[in-house]
């Protein structure tokens, strides 16, 4: 049965749209929104429970959400530190420990973003606290739908699914404000059992970003994800695994993918005593350029794995089994592979096409390791492949071209260092 949220309005949202949940739960129903500005703080979701935000509905976070003394004021840029447990301690819409809940229509989600704004710069906006509010939050949810909304503006991580099993999200749109750090797309952490599918997400900092949190071990592996036929536009990652690195990632694949206008393509990024493996990409398009050299991690690599400490003391895992099949690549940087001990193993690249070609003014020699322990740049012109300690790579059918204009930044070729059973043809 439908459940109607201005049948409970009032003078005040939040309070309806709360009402309208719980009532709809008793029954497994509907709550329908009406094509009008809505503007909330935070709405909790329950079993049974479908949001239903038709065209023309706006849901807006609420600026008073923000109206106590919970905030931790930003004291060191995130883009030099933004460790974080994955726990917020304040939410939008939030759904924990229930099952069988959609959110779904053609109306817009509205995440009011300039309330999170702290210093800002020409080609970077930091949150003036951190960590800052996700808007949609799920933690141990079972069997979900996202499908057909609108999402906007969203101040932190857009989607945070932790501990979730069985979800799709489909034919939705993301688009975040690319220079307001750390505003996610859509994060699997410890989650399994999900498709991700017809989907457009700009965002910054990634598009897409598997996780393994620390404060969210109880709920196991990140694994059994599938991500097709969505285009991503990121100014970091477009498609990250990492940093928070501390469990298992593993059986994912993703494929017919369209990477535009990004500062990084693919990164996997073991920081932690985690291990990331069997996972496959295919069918991947990937258009990269350098954003500014300080402020957004990442160097125009379109393919990059990096599998150092995060600390001095970090025990550091392995990342393994990555197969790279029919990958076209349009970029200012090349390939970048950067381990130690050997701890990257087992790379399979086949169909590989590589174009380098300079877009930017910003500078071309260098790598970025961050976030790591110690120096987080490295120098040099740049190679087609980059591979430092690591083992069993094997690039088959592998091309490159060098654009004119990029000529002046090229060194060799290839950088290899410290790799054992390594075949390029």
């Amino acid at each position: 049965m439908d459940t109607y949220v201005d049948d409970f309005y009032v003078d005040d949202d939040t309070k309806a749209i709360n009402d309208a949940i719980d009532a709809a739960s008793k029954r497994s129903g509907k709550v329908i929104f009406s094509k009008r500005l809505y503007e909330s703080k935070t709405i909790i979701l329950k079993d049974n429970v479908e949001l239903y935000l038709p065209k023309g509905c706006i849901l807006k976070l609420s600026k008073e959400l923000l109206n106590d003394d919970s905030i931790n004021v930003l004291k060191v840029p995130t883009y030099k530190d933004c460790s974080y447990n994955g726990r917020p301690t304040k939410y939008f819409i939030y759904a924990y420990d229930i099952k069988n809940v959609k959110i779904t229509g053609k109306g817009i989600i509205d995440g009011n973003d300039e309330i999170f704004f702290g210093t800002v710069s020409k080609y970077h906006i930091d949150g003036y606290f951190y960590p800052r509010i996700p808007l949609i939050y799920f933690e141990k949810v079972e069997n979900f739908n996202l499908s057909d909304i609108n999402i906007r503006k969203s101040g932190f991580w857009t989607i945070h699914l932790v501990g979730c099993d069985n979800g799709l999200i489909e034919n939705i749109k993301i688009k975040n404000n690319r220079k307001l750090a750390n505003t996610d797309g859509i994060d699997p952490d410890h989650s399994k059992n999900i498709i991700i599918r017809n989907s457009y997400i700009e965002a910054a900092d990634d598009c897409i970003v598997f996780k393994t949190t620390r404060d969210n071990q109880i709920y196991g592996d990140t694994s059994n994800i599938e991500v097709y036929n969505c285009v991503l536009k990121s100014t970091s990652a477009a498609l990250k695994f990492g940093s928070e690195s501390v469990g298992l990632m593993h059986d994912i694949n993703i494929h017919d993918i369209e990477i535009k206008d990004s500062n990084r393509g693919i990164a996997l990024m073991q920081r932690d005593e985690g291990q990331i493996y069997n996972i496959e990409f295919r069918n991947i398009n990937i258009e990269t350029k350098r954003f500014h050299a300080l402020e957004w991690w990442g160097k125009g690599e379109p393919i990059s794995i990096t599998n150092i400490k995060r600390g001095f003391a970090t025990n550091l895992g392995n990342v393994y089994n990555i197969t790279f099949d029919n990958i076209n690549m349009n970029s200012e940087n090349g390939i970048f592979i950067y381990g130690s001990n050997q701890n990257i193993k087992d790379l399979y690249f086949n169909n590989i096409n590589i174009e380098l070609k300079a877009k930017t003014m910003f500078k071309k020699n260098n790598h970025d390791l961050r976030p790591c322990y110690g120096d987080y740049l490295i120098e040099g012109l740049t190679n087609v492949i980059y591979i430092n300690e690591a083992k069993n790579v094997r690039f088959k059918n592998f091309n490159y071209k060098i654009n004119d204009n990029f000529k002046e930044y090229l060194g060799d070729i290839d950088f290899i260092q410290n790799v054992s059973e390594l075949l390029i043809e």
